[in-house]
Protein backbone atom coordinates (compact mmCIF):
# COMPACT_ATOMS: atom_id res chain seq x y z
CA UNK A 1 0.00 0.00 0.00
CA UNK A 2 0.85 3.42 -0.85
CA UNK A 3 2.38 5.84 1.82
CA UNK A 4 1.61 8.90 -0.04
CA UNK A 5 -1.60 8.54 -2.05
CA UNK A 6 -1.93 11.61 -3.98
CA UNK A 7 -1.04 11.87 -7.84
CA UNK A 8 2.60 12.43 -8.33
CA UNK A 9 4.45 12.76 -11.40
CA UNK A 10 7.72 11.73 -12.54
CA UNK A 11 9.44 13.49 -15.49
CA UNK A 12 11.92 11.14 -16.76
CA UNK A 13 14.54 11.24 -18.91
CA UNK A 14 16.34 8.19 -20.47
CA UNK A 15 20.04 8.75 -21.65
CA UNK A 16 22.14 9.27 -18.37
CA UNK A 17 19.74 8.03 -15.78
CA UNK A 18 17.72 4.54 -17.66
CA UNK A 19 21.33 3.81 -19.06
CA UNK A 20 24.87 6.09 -19.26
CA UNK A 21 24.79 8.78 -21.08
CA UNK A 22 26.67 7.34 -24.09
CA UNK A 23 23.31 6.56 -26.57
CA UNK A 24 24.61 6.92 -30.43
CA UNK A 25 22.22 6.58 -33.82
CA UNK A 26 23.84 4.99 -36.08
CA UNK A 27 23.45 3.54 -39.39
CA UNK A 28 23.20 -0.32 -37.01
CA UNK A 29 20.19 1.29 -34.98
CA UNK A 30 20.68 2.82 -31.40
CA UNK A 31 24.40 1.88 -29.58
CA UNK A 32 25.31 2.44 -25.87
CA UNK A 33 29.02 3.39 -26.37
CA UNK A 34 29.55 2.68 -22.47
CA UNK A 35 29.62 -0.93 -20.34
CA UNK A 36 25.93 -2.10 -20.14
CA UNK A 37 23.06 -2.00 -22.30
CA UNK A 38 20.62 0.48 -22.99
CA UNK A 39 17.91 0.55 -20.09
CA UNK A 40 20.26 -1.25 -17.93
CA UNK A 41 18.56 0.69 -14.74
CA UNK A 42 14.85 0.72 -16.09
CA UNK A 43 14.10 -2.24 -13.41
CA UNK A 44 15.51 0.12 -10.51
CA UNK A 45 12.93 2.31 -11.58
CA UNK A 46 10.23 -0.34 -11.95
CA UNK A 47 10.81 -1.71 -8.49
CA UNK A 48 10.90 1.37 -6.87
CA UNK A 49 7.55 2.31 -8.51
CA UNK A 50 5.82 -1.34 -7.68
CA UNK A 51 3.73 -0.16 -5.06
CA UNK A 52 3.10 3.59 -5.99
CA UNK A 53 -0.03 3.66 -7.96
CA UNK A 54 -0.85 7.07 -7.93
CA UNK A 55 2.70 8.12 -9.93
CA UNK A 56 2.61 8.81 -13.61
CA UNK A 57 5.36 9.19 -15.86
CA UNK A 58 5.84 12.46 -18.26
CA UNK A 59 8.80 11.70 -20.71
CA UNK A 60 11.19 14.60 -20.78
CA UNK A 61 13.55 12.85 -23.14
CA UNK A 62 15.11 13.85 -26.70
CA UNK A 63 13.97 10.19 -27.45
CA UNK A 64 10.39 11.52 -27.73
CA UNK A 65 11.74 14.01 -30.82
CA UNK A 66 13.51 11.55 -32.30
CA UNK A 67 11.62 8.84 -32.50
CA UNK A 68 7.95 9.98 -31.79
CA UNK A 69 5.63 9.88 -28.21
CA UNK A 70 4.63 6.16 -29.08
CA UNK A 71 8.09 4.27 -30.05
CA UNK A 72 9.91 6.30 -27.25
CA UNK A 73 7.21 4.73 -24.48
CA UNK A 74 7.66 1.33 -26.01
CA UNK A 75 11.41 1.70 -25.15
CA UNK A 76 10.19 1.25 -21.51
CA UNK A 77 10.06 -2.08 -19.83
CA UNK A 78 6.27 -3.08 -20.41
CA UNK A 79 5.91 -2.64 -16.74
CA UNK A 80 5.73 0.61 -16.16
CA UNK A 81 4.56 1.81 -20.00
CA UNK A 82 1.10 2.13 -18.95
CA UNK A 83 2.24 4.98 -16.12
CA UNK A 84 3.96 7.06 -19.11
CA UNK A 85 0.99 9.81 -19.95
CA UNK A 86 2.52 12.33 -21.86
CA UNK A 87 5.50 14.57 -22.76
CA UNK A 88 7.45 17.61 -22.65
CA UNK A 89 7.91 17.36 -26.39
CA UNK A 90 4.57 16.91 -28.17
CA UNK A 91 4.58 16.37 -32.57
CA UNK A 92 2.64 19.60 -32.87
CA UNK A 93 5.93 21.10 -32.13
CA UNK A 94 7.16 20.37 -35.50
CA UNK A 95 4.54 21.66 -36.95
CA UNK A 96 4.28 24.89 -34.78
CA UNK A 97 7.56 26.81 -35.44
CA UNK A 98 7.11 29.39 -32.13
CA UNK A 99 7.11 26.14 -30.26
CA UNK A 100 10.32 24.42 -31.63
CA UNK A 101 12.59 27.65 -31.90
CA UNK A 102 11.33 27.85 -27.87
CA UNK A 103 12.42 24.22 -27.50
CA UNK A 104 15.76 24.37 -29.42
CA UNK A 105 16.36 27.30 -26.80
CA UNK A 106 15.36 26.04 -23.54
CA UNK A 107 17.01 24.10 -20.78
CA UNK A 108 15.54 21.14 -19.50
CA UNK A 109 14.15 22.64 -16.80
CA UNK A 110 12.50 25.24 -18.70
CA UNK A 111 11.11 22.64 -21.02
CA UNK A 112 9.83 20.34 -17.27
CA UNK A 113 8.07 23.15 -15.64
CA UNK A 114 6.45 24.86 -18.66
CA UNK A 115 4.72 21.71 -18.81
CA UNK A 116 4.12 21.34 -14.81
CA UNK A 117 2.89 24.91 -15.15
CA UNK A 118 0.41 24.14 -18.11
CA UNK A 119 -0.70 20.87 -16.89
CA UNK A 120 -0.84 22.84 -13.09
CA UNK A 121 1.09 20.03 -11.16
CA UNK A 122 2.39 20.48 -7.99
CA UNK A 123 4.38 17.50 -6.99
CA UNK A 124 6.61 16.65 -9.37
CA UNK A 125 9.96 15.18 -9.62
CA UNK A 126 12.16 15.31 -12.98
CA UNK A 127 14.72 12.19 -12.93
CA UNK A 128 18.13 14.06 -14.80
CA UNK A 129 21.61 14.11 -15.72
CA UNK A 130 21.24 17.54 -17.16
CA UNK A 131 21.07 19.95 -14.56
CA UNK A 132 23.33 22.59 -15.79
CA UNK A 133 20.34 25.47 -15.43
CA UNK A 134 18.07 24.57 -12.55
CA UNK A 135 17.40 27.19 -10.49
CA UNK A 136 18.49 26.77 -6.48
CA UNK A 137 14.84 27.27 -5.88
CA UNK A 138 13.38 24.51 -7.63
CA UNK A 139 15.83 22.20 -6.30
CA UNK A 140 13.43 20.10 -4.50
CA UNK A 141 12.23 19.02 -8.12
CA UNK A 142 14.94 17.39 -8.91
CA UNK A 143 16.75 14.27 -8.75
CA UNK A 144 20.16 14.76 -10.06
CA UNK A 145 22.02 11.32 -12.27
CA UNK A 146 25.42 11.54 -12.46
CA UNK A 147 25.19 10.90 -16.16
CA UNK A 148 28.03 8.08 -16.13
CA UNK A 149 25.67 6.20 -13.38
CA UNK A 150 21.98 6.94 -13.60
CA UNK A 151 20.04 5.47 -11.40
CA UNK A 152 22.64 3.20 -10.13
CA UNK A 153 24.31 5.98 -8.60
CA UNK A 154 25.04 5.72 -5.12
CA UNK A 155 21.62 7.02 -3.07
CA UNK A 156 19.61 7.87 -5.99
CA UNK A 157 16.92 5.29 -5.78
CA UNK A 158 16.75 6.09 -1.86
CA UNK A 159 16.23 10.02 -2.32
CA UNK A 160 13.34 8.44 -5.35
CA UNK A 161 11.64 6.24 -2.71
CA UNK A 162 11.85 9.03 0.48
CA UNK A 163 10.12 11.25 -2.57
CA UNK A 164 7.45 8.85 -3.23
CA UNK A 165 7.01 8.34 0.08
CA UNK A 166 6.34 11.80 0.88
CA UNK A 167 9.52 11.94 3.44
Amino acid sequence: MSKNPHPQVLFLDFDGVLHPDAVFHTSKGLQLRSEGQLFMWAPLLVQALADQPQVSIVLSTSWVRQFGYHRARKYLPEAIQHRVIGATWHSTMARNWADQSWWDGASRYEQISRHAARARLSDWLAIDDDTASWPVDAGHHLLPCDGRLGLSQPGCIDSLRAWLGGQ
